[in-house]
């Protein structure tokens, strides 16, 4: 429970909507609070004036008439279904005696002369709690003049019941419209988001579909494909030029490796510039290389192959790949060592893949030493098909683990090499929608490639 409400509080539209819908909340409840508080108070008032009046009637009466007419006051009062449930009334004379009311008796804890005071009193052998004020007469008796707060507590009750109900009511519409709000925020951006990932699995031409609507995110959409043309158009260029250089200069280039040939066959052996043409032949070659794989990259990039994608069993290019520089690590004095491969399959181009594989053995070989320890196996993670790769060997710096698979970036530049190796690796694997990952084996470098996994 705890990690999904994380999982939800992360989501910027599900904090959006539970802030906006916590001010809501606040608001109503604030106003539900002053309503109750208004209602309380004006009841209140109502209450205190209807008790100052009576109070002033019967005095003006007794000023008139005396005691009797106190008495029949309050018997008049009583009898005109007016007020006559909450109206209290006691007159009592200076030896206690009841005159008139309708109380049992005074209040055991008799409020002051003048103060308006709650006291629980006895009407008819119940008991109730009441808002009393006495005053005292000038022949001795004692009046009490008050109003049952029964009704009253009724009401009160009734209004914290309905704004109790109403914040309820205001919790549950902003718990629901937190996740409507979300659930629209995230439909919005999820296109956005799903877009963004084909992009990232080489599907260069993908945009984000038009909503429309036109609103805030129909915009933001418009914006991003506009960059997202434009980035496209970059990148097009870029390869173009590179592509078309690389195709270009091959047919040149295989001309004068020929003629070159030609001419170290016809020099004598020991002639000097037997040698200067030889070493010529070699650059030129590695040169052939180089133009060879920016050709292949740029075939991978396109896509062109996705078309003969078909189930494809790593575990079998593992042991495959294994197998065949197996002799090779030996030569090195190097332990090239098949880890017990769980059956792993993707979907893909069988051939790109195992070229892909045999690379990184290629480059572990090359860069770990002798003496160490190679490892290559298979597995299955949430459904995904994982290689790796792992050594013992030097490994490499953490920040330059982000920048391998760079076009002709190289790690340390004495070694032979054109980085053009790892570029041509990640191309294939972005061409099959995976990842690849460059990690810390403590000692050495564990290279990992995720993809997703593929029916049988």
């Amino acid at each position: 429970m705890i990690p999904a409400l994380r999982q939800l509080w992360r989501s910027v539209g599900f904090r959006l909507a539970f802030y906006y819908g916590l001010l809501v909340a606040i608001t109503m409840l604030a106003s539900l609070a002053i309503v109750y508080m208004q209602t309380v108070g004006v009841l209140q008032q109502r209450m205190v004036r209807q008790v100052a009046a009576s109070v002033q009637q019967l005095g003006v009466r007794h000023e008139a008439r005396g005691l009797e007419g106190v008495a029949g006051e309050i018997g008049h009062l009583l009898a005109d279904d007016r007020h006559s449930d909450n109206e209290v009334y006691l007159l009592v004379d200076r030896e206690g005696r009841k005159l008139a009311g309708n109380l049992d008796q005074m209040p055991s804890s008799a409020p002051d002369a003048g103060d308006g005071v709650h006291r629980r009193v006895l009407r008819g052998g119940q008991g109730a709690i009441a808002y009393l004020v006495m005053r005292p007469l000038p022949d001795g008796a004692t009046l009490v003049v008050g109003h049952d707060l029964r009704d009253q507590e009724s009401i009160e009750s009734l209004v914290a019941s309905a704004s109790a109900a109403a914040g309820i009511v205001a919790v549950l519409l902003l718990i629901g419209g937190t996740f409507v709000f979300r659930q629209e925020l995230e439909r919005s951006v999820g296109a956005v988001r799903r877009t963004a990932a084909r992009i990232a699995a080489g599907e260069l031409q993908e945009r984000v579909a038009p909503s429309g609507e036109e609103d805030e995110f129909a915009l933001l959409e418009q914006d991003i494909n506009a960059m997202l043309d434009r980035i496209e158009s970059l990148m097009d260029g870029v390869r173009h030029v590179s592509n078309t250089i690389a195709h270009n200069l091959r047919t040149p280039l295989t001309r004068v490796l020929v003629r070159l040939r030609a001419v170290e066959l016809g020099l004598p052996p020991d002639d000097a510039q037997r040698g200067a043409v030889a070493t010529a032949i070699r650059e030129l070659e590695e040169l052939a290389v180089v133009f060879e794989k920016l050709l292949q990259i740029a075939e991978v990039e396109a896509g062109a192959r996705r078309q003969q994608f078909a189930p494809v069993a790593l575990h079998v290019i593992a042991d495959d790949v294994a197998e065949l520089y197996e002799a090779v690590a030996e030569v090195q004095g190097i332990v090239l060592r098949r880890m017990p491969c769980e059956a792993a399959t993707a979907l893909g181009d069988r051939d790109l893949l195992a070229g892909a594989v045999a690379n990184l053995v290629d480059n572990a070989l090359k860069y770990c030493g002798a003496g160490a320890v190679v490892c290559i196996g298979t597995q299955t993670v949430n459904g995904r098909a994982q290689l790796f790769v792992q050594d013992d060997g030097p490994g490499i710096p953490a920040a330059e683990r982000e920048r391998i698979g760079v076009r002709f970036h190289r790690l340390d530049r004495s070694t032979p090499g054109h980085g053009l190796g790892l570029a041509s690796v990640r191309a294939v694997i972005a061409l099959h929608g995976g990842q690849l990952a460059f990690e810390d084996a403590a000692p050495g470098l564990r290279v990992r490639i995720d993809l997703p996994g593929g029916g049988d």
